[in-house]
């Protein structure tokens, strides 16, 4: 079965229990109180839970945050502000809400802080390659090549006072899966925190925010995804308290053509999924913004300089793992990453 029908399939059954799932709510052996909700927004599985509290009206908000955002930012819904920009493209500036552009802020950001490796405006790509879609396909190199010239974040026009975003270009696409994702879980964390709730775990499709932690100087564990198997097999764990654990790699949408796997992680520079010998990048991090943005942008740069990039940042930390199981990590994730699959090992980059 090819992965776009997996995630198709996967897809189903995910809406299919949620239809059937009712918010969650219990009390541990120990009387510890605690609510949880699943749902399906924003092209993945969401999962919430609330330690400590039974308040239903809260764990609602939150969902109402995502659907708010998806309503804004996705480009699977119709009339969107990110879809409104896009329809005009080479055309005028479109004037949209706060959320989006900061998000459009944040992405121009990172696209040029990752020298471009990481680029908001590769949607003509992601849309040509169709990757994750039962459409997915290995385009011409004219394809490609006429797909990249609508490519570049240097031909995004922003302007503040009327939070107007422009794209130069007819048939410019801005995509942004890369940070859209990590935004909500930043303003899930602060909408919780501003409501009384110290301890939750927000798993927006595997881009996991922690708040608080898990007891009195206890952090939460956070699996690190095995890149070479399925969703929920881990290489390890990351103890953190109030930040947010994202990762970026081979295995999240990828498919099979003439016996050569191509994933979903596309280089502005080729038009061509990027191949540097990397599976995976994770991104612990107190902004899951940040992180989202950070784990492509890691991962596209290639082991030194997305390490560098990484390393850069004051709060950030990554985990990048080779495709021969090599595990690298910065200064700080040596000590807050725990391996428990031996088929890995850790090296260094001898920098």
């Amino acid at each position: 079965m090819k992965k776009s029908t997996l995630l198709v399939v996967f897809a189903l059954i995910a809406i299919a229990a949620i239809l059937l799932l009712k918010p969650f709510s219990k009390s541990s052996p120990q009387g510890e109180v605690s609510i949880s909700n699943t749902g399906f927004l924003m092209g993945t599985v969401i999962d919430i839970k609330l330690f400590d509290t039974t308040d239903q009206a809260i764990i609602d908000g939150a969902f109402e945050i995502i659907r708010n955002i998806e309503s804004k930012m996705s480009l699977n819904v119709e009339g969107s502000e990110i879809n409104r920009i896009n329809e005009n493209s080479g055309s005028l500036p479109v004037s949209v809400s706060r959320e989006t552009y900061t998000v459009v802020k944040k992405g121009l950001e990172y696209s040029s802080m990752s020298d471009a490796n990481f680029d908001i405006t590769i949607g003509p790509l992601v849309r040509l390659w169709g990757i994750g879609t039962d459409n997915a396909k290995v385009p011409s190199e004219q394809e490609i090549q006429n797909a990249r010239s609508l490519v570049g974040y240097k031909m995004v026009g922003t302007t503040d006072s009327t939070r107007s975003v422009y794209l130069q270009k007819k048939g410019m696409l801005l995509d942004l899966g890369g940070v859209a994702k990590g935004y909500a879980a930043d303003e899930i964390s602060e909408y919780l925190k501003a409501h009384g709730i110290s301890r939750a775990i927000i798993n927006l499709g595997g881009n996991v925010m922690a708040v608080g932690s898990k007891d009195t100087d206890i952090p939460w564990k956070i699996g690190v995804q095995n890149p070479f198997d399925s969703r929920g097999s881990y290489i390890g764990t990351v103890a953190v308290s109030d930040s947010t654990v994202v990762t970026s790699g081979i295995y999240e949408r990828y498919f099979e053509s003439n016996g050569k796997i191509y994933h979903h992680i596309l280089s502005p520079f080729t038009g061509y999924p990027v191949e540097n010998g990397l599976s995976s990048v994770t991104i612990i991090a107190k902004s899951s913004a940040d992180a989202d943005a950070l784990s492509t942008s890691v991962f596209s740069m290639g082991l030194e300089d997305g390490l560098a990039l990484a390393e850069s940042h004051e709060d950030v930390e990554a985990i990048a793992i080779d495709m021969d199981k090599n595990i690298y990590l910065t200064s700080g994730a040596k000590e807050v990453f725990s391996l428990t699959d031996k088929t890995f090992k850790i090296s260094s980059t001898n920098n």
